[in-house]
Order: structure tokens, then sequence, then C-alpha cells
């Protein structure tokens, strides 16, 4: 099932206003702080769905947060949400990232992209990234969080996330695991992970223009999430969960 396809599907089940999945604890919260100083910027949240993490950002005072995503049935649903937040500070479009023409408009503070590269191949990944580049303001930066490269490989059993890899860490580059993961309120949703290697992330951020050494962040469950949920977050206590990762242009 393709991106949009797999997104129109089940945009109910992601539609929320506090933490439910698995990375609105053990990511979101830790890309939303490497996001600051929030209060003015102009945003771009590639990949918004339905916009949990942009209406946060809005909250915290951002100027604007502009959010792109490939679902209809996301962005209906950020829309929905914005009204209901009464956030003015907001916009949405449908767009695949990938044929959106976004030069000419005023350059961004901030690119956000949340768990949106591992949908693309590499060869897509290297060309959103120039596009981020491309529309940040010198001394802006690019955020950005994709599932640890090394996961699939360790993780072998299911709950609460998983992918199923098909070859090695270095054979099954740019190949689609599917997974799933569950909500701490027991509904699953399905995800897709086309496998990157750190290499790839490195390669596309230099081909593209950025010179500055990038940040990473290997973020994993605390021993605090543990106490809250031990069922739930018990199972991935030491595992590498996500990479955020974080650059100025």
């Amino acid at each position: 099932m393709n991106t949009k396809d797999l997104y129109n599907s089940q945009a109910d089940s992601w539609s929320r206003n506090e933490p439910v999945l698995l990375s609105d604890y053990s990511a979101r919260p830790f890309v939303i702080n490497l996001c600051e100083p929030i209060d003015t910027k102009r945003i771009l949240d590639i990949g918004c769905g339905e916009g949990y993490v942009g209406r946060r950002l809005a909250m915290a005072g951002a100027k604007h947060v502009h959010g792109i995503d490939i679902s209809d049935k996301m962005i209906e649903a950020a829309k929905a949400n914005q009204i209901n937040s009464r956030l003015k500070n907001l916009s949405y479009e449908v767009q695949d990232i990938r044929n959106a023409e976004l030069s000419g408009e005023e350059p961004f503070d901030l690119v956000l992209g949340m768990f949106l590269f591992n949908y693309l191949s590499v060869e897509d990944t290297h060309l959103v990234m120039k596009k981020a580049f491309d529309v940040i303001k010198l001394g802006g930066h690019f955020i950005f969080s994709v599932p640890h490269p090394f996961l699939a490989f360790l993780k072998k059993d299911k709950y609460p996330f998983y992918f199923e890899a098909t070859g090695g860490y270095f054979s099954g580059r740019n190949s689609l695991f599917p997974g799933e993961i569950w909500r701490r309120d027991g509904i699953s949703v399905n995800v897709q992970c086309i496998h990157k290697t750190f290499e790839d992330y490195f390669k596309g951020l230099g081909e593209c223009g950025f010179t500055a050494m990038p940040e990473i962040h290997e973020l994993r469950i605390t021993d605090d999430q543990v106490k809250l949920d031990p069922s739930f977050f018990g199972p991935l206590l030491d595992y590498p969960l996500h990479v955020a990762f974080k650059v100025k242009k």
C-alpha cells in the first residue's frame, strides 16, 4: 500500500490531542525541545500528518506553522483539530513534498520532518533534503527524526512496535520494511520504513549544501516512562528507538 492510501485509511487512529502513540513519549517531546527557541519562528512542517507536533509548536509561540502532507484525510483531521484548538497561526495543504514547488516563498526559520524519511527512498530523501535546504533562511535549522537504523534488526518481538526487516543492515538498504505500532489504549496502526543507513542521511545532508556538523541524538525509553506504564514501555527499555538530527544552514 502506498503512503497516501495507508494514512487515508487510518487517519482517525492517528488523530489525537494528548500523547498516546509510542513516539509521542519517546521522540516528539524531545524534538519539540530541539526546536527552541520557538517564539516568533516561521516553521515548515513536512509530512505533518494530522498536525500533532505543529499544534504544540503553535501553542509554544511560533509565528506561523505551515504543514504539508500527502494524505488528504490527515490534512482534513489537522484542519479539524486546528478549529477545535482555536489556533490561528497554522495552515495546511495537501502536497507530495517530492513534487512540491516551495521556492519563491519567504524563507523559513525552521523546517521540520517528523518520521517522514522512513517513507521515502534514499534518492527521494536526498531530493527532499535539498528542498528543505533551499527554503531555510541562512542561520535557520533543519530538524528531522527517523527510526533508528539498527532497530529493525535488534528487536524481534512485536509489541508495542516492530518492523519486518528483509535482508541485513547493508543488504536491506532502500528496502521497504512494513511494521506496526500500538497506542497505549490498545489500538494499532500500520507503519512503514524504507531502510537507510546513517551514511545515507549524512551523505544527503552534505550533498544538498549543509556544511555544519549536525547534532545527532539517539532517542530511547526512560526509566520514568517504564514506571508510568511498565507493560507498554518496558519491552523497549534500552533499545535505540529513533534518531533526531538538527543541522544549521
